[in-house]
């Protein structure tokens, strides 16, 4: 078996790398000290076309490919991680408009988020009482006319508050696994933004909660048919657990990358400390945990773009590589010592930015029952 990049994807982690280490990084830890979002590097991002890796050219995409895409947001999350969440979302919303929705929407939607001219993408599926539970959905959508009224609340939605198009899970019957997955955008009546959530890390990534107050979203704009929702839905999170894992990925070889250039500069009892057998072992056990996160996004990617089934491989990627990854970040920190735990090195910021990647589209316990109910069925 070859583990061989194509032309076309060296081409892009040649320059996504260069993009994300002269470019991106370098406006980090000002995203983080600020809490501000990353509308510069979004824009570039789109002149590069690292917005629409995942769909046809025809609707302004890249059509890159899963693995391309993969390699690309594990290169813009190691120069900075909210970027690279806003990235993400984008990709996933536009697939799933590609995927589910019908010519008139693809038409409407795709080049406006390739190109950045209407805002990134927004995935609203999370509410206060429906994380892990998805079938507990209490957001309504009630069939009036030409139109579906939506009344309900989102929480910790990602780029919520400058999204050009939201994709939102309503409830359209009486079962709650009957789910509808409406496309809604900003100015529709009755819908709101709420005030952006403080968090640990990924500071410079809008998450805000939506409101949804007899909100009236036409018919042309429901994705699918009428009780389709769930299963787009679970579509679009296989995706977007590739780009999680490499997320963690991207993150954790930017913390090891620091941790090992130190462990040679930094001299205690008359040496450099990566003379330290103790030190040697924690860069060779993240390196080592790190390359094999890699291969399992590879896997899942791969397996993606041959068609076939991959939601098991997803779940196992984003499992392995965002545990392996918060290790990773926890070991840079303490090869760093006191100076890790400071802002003047980027570790602490690594630190905090990938601790959400074992939480979000599915926990690390989430994951586990995907990848067990496959194992026993």
């Amino acid at each position: 078996m070859r583990f061989e990049l194509t032309e076309e994807q060296q081409q892009v982690l040649s320059m996504v790398r260069s993009l994300a280490r002269k470019t991106i990084a370098p406006k980090a830890a000002e995203i983080d000290e600020e809490s501000s979002y990353p509308e510069d590097n979004m824009r570039l991002l789109a002149e590069l076309g690292l917005l629409g890796m995942l769909f046809p050219a025809s609707y302004g995409g890249s059509e890159a490919g899963a693995t391309a895409y993969s390699i690309a947001l594990r290169e813009i999350a190691g120069g900075c991680a909210s970027t690279a969440v806003g990235m993400a979302v984008t990709n996933m919303v536009g697939e799933t408009i590609w995927r589910f929705g019908n010519e008139e929407q693809r038409k409407r939607y795709l080049p406006g988020l390739a190109s950045g001219s209407s805002g990134p993408g927004a995935f609203a599926l999370t509410e206060p009482s429906a994380g892990s539970d998805a079938g507990s959905l209490r957001t309504t959508a009630v069939e009036d006319g030409d139109r579906y009224i939506l009344s309900g609340g989102k929480v910790f939605i990602t780029n919520g508050a400058f999204a050009g198009v939201t994709i939102v899970a309503a409830v359209t019957q009486k079962d709650p696994r009957k789910i509808g997955a409406f496309l809604v955008e900003p100015g529709t009546p009755g819908f709101s933004v709420g005030r952006a959530e403080q968090k640990l890390g990924l500071k410079g990534s809008n998450t805000v909660s939506l409101t949804f107050d007899e909100c009236p979203v036409p018919k042309r704009n429901m994705l699918g048919n009428n009780g389709d929702g769930f299963r787009i839905l679970m579509a679009a999170l296989d995706g977007g657990r590739i780009g999680i894992a490499s997320q963690a990925i991207g993150i954790a070889n930017s913390a090891l990358e620091t941790a090992t250039a130190y462990a040679k500069e930094r001299r205690q009892f008359g040496q450099a400390i990566s003379d330290f057998q103790a030190i040697q072992w924690m860069l060779a056990e993240s390196a080592t945990e790190m390359e094999a996160a890699q291969l399992l996004a590879y896997r899942a990617a791969w397996l993606k773009e041959q068609g076939r089934p991959y939601a098991r491989e997803a779940s196992m990627a984003k499992v392995f590589a965002s545990e392996a990854g918060n290790r990773a970040c926890h070991k840079a920190v303490q090869v760093l010592g006191g100076y890790g735990y400071i802002r003047e090195y980027p570790v602490e910021r690594h630190l905090r930015d990938i601790r959400v990647t074992t939480i979000y589209e599915g926990t690390s316990e989430i994951q586990r029952i995907v990848i067990s109910r496959s194992l026993l069925k």
